[in-house]
């Protein structure tokens, strides 16, 4: 891709990399003055008083390094951005971010699309090298504050099944984060069985966030005939966190179903971010028009599996609207928060929820009890 000029690239880089929550305020914002003046505006002060106190695990948030910035950004441009907003500093700067917004806890996670797509032996070591070197940096230097999503050189799969077996039983993690396709194949591909098998037998859960579309299918579906929209990164954002990922996750959720995963994998736990990445508004429609044609060859009706094996994060969508969608579909004991930091500000995601109308008791279960019980730990709390 062409270079940029850094303030153009900063002006249209809010959703590189994962910043779609940072749009998600102005939605926010929108909405509430749309809102009915009877209804919100006196409760949710004394909500969010009642709810202070309220604990938080974030379950999305991410970290680069050196290394996986030059892997995986566009250009100079992309990488000053990245570092810019602390992507890559897993100490002080992160600490507080979390402190201010009562963060209790991060699970880590590496920046799309990690090094899922570097094949043999280099990805094997690359994926080796990230996970120790969270461990032996941010888990050891603040204990309690980080916990970690494994990344797995899934190029290899036999390995990259070892390597999730090594960082879940060695050092802790509590699963593993996949970023979209690897070379042009999702997780339903037998090519992956030995990956979910082993997350089963561990009982694990493997976390799908979005990652960038194979060349043919940026091509069909995202590029531009216009050269000033291009330089403008409009294309890359729009197959990206603009719309391109929420529907790349989703599509891979329901090939999952469609193909039978769940079927040969019962106990498979899948978590998926971004509020469902639609899935909420196309709930009904997916389960009454993939119901029929899979009548015969899966297991259950095709919207029990959302019930079994998902479970979904409220991570860069702070709208109330939304999680209220969510939940009409989706258990409540299904819900996790995060925030998508720091692509997304902790604060303002915590103060949102915080003035959330819900029952104390469900709120909790959506700020930490559903995670602690997923992960089986507890968050520390001050």
């Amino acid at each position: 891709m062409k270079s940029m000029g850094r303030r153009g690239f900063l002006a249209a880089a809010t959703a590189l990399g994962a910043g779609a929550g940072l749009s998600a305020y102005a939605a926010v914002s929108a909405a509430d003055e749309d809102d009915t003046p009877a209804k919100t505006p006196d409760k949710a002060p004394d909500i969010a008083l009642r709810d202070r106190d309220l604990p938080f695990m974030g379950t999305e948030e991410t970290f680069s390094t050196p290394t996986l910035l030059k892997l995986n950004s566009i250009n100079e441009d992309h990488i000053a951005f990245l570092e810019e907003i602390g992507l890559s500093d897993l100490g002080q700067r992160r600490i507080g971010d979390m402190d201010a917004g009562g963060l209790n806890v991060q699970i880590l996670s590496a920046h799309t699309p990690s090094v899922q797509n570097v094949p043999g032996q280099k990805g094997i070591d690359l994926a080796y090298r990230l996970n120790r070197q969270l461990v032996d940096g941010p888990i050891a230097k603040y204990p309690g504050r980080f916990k970690a999503f494994a990344t797995l050189p899934l190029r290899s799969p036999e390995a990259a099944a070892d390597e999730l077996e090594r960082s879940v039983r060695e050092d802790g993690f509590l699963g593993a984060l996949t970023n979209g396709h690897i070379a042009k194949k999702y997780l339903d591909h037998p090519d992956f069985e030995p990956v979910l098998a082993r997350a089963v037998a561990l009982d694990v859960p493997i976390y799908l966030h979005p990652g960038y579309p194979a060349d043919e299918i940026f091509k069909i579906y995202y590029s531009t005939t216009r050269s000033e929209y291009t330089e403008e990164f409009q294309d890359y954002i729009f197959s990206g966190s603009g719309y391109g990922w929420h529907q790349e996750v989703l599509t891979q959720c329901i090939r999952m179903i469609t193909y039978g995963v769940f079927d040969r994998f019962p106990k498979l736990k899948v978590i998926i971010g971004h509020m469902g990445e639609g899935l909420p508004f196309y709930h009904q429609r997916i389960i009454n028009d993939m119901g029929e044609p899979t009548e015969n060859s899966l297991e259950k009706p095709f919207g029990q599996y959302f019930q079994d094996n998902f479970w979904v994060t409220t991570s860069a969508f702070p709208q109330t609207e939304l999680l209220q969608l969510l939940l009409k579909f989706i258990s409540v004991d299904r819900v996790m928060f995060a925030t998508d930091y720091p692509f997304a500000d902790i604060k303002a995601q915590t103060d949102w929820f915080r003035g959330v109308d819900l029952p104390r008791e469900d709120k909790e279960k959506i700020a930490f009890r559903n995670a602690e019980k997923l992960f089986k730990m507890k968050v520390p709390v001050k």
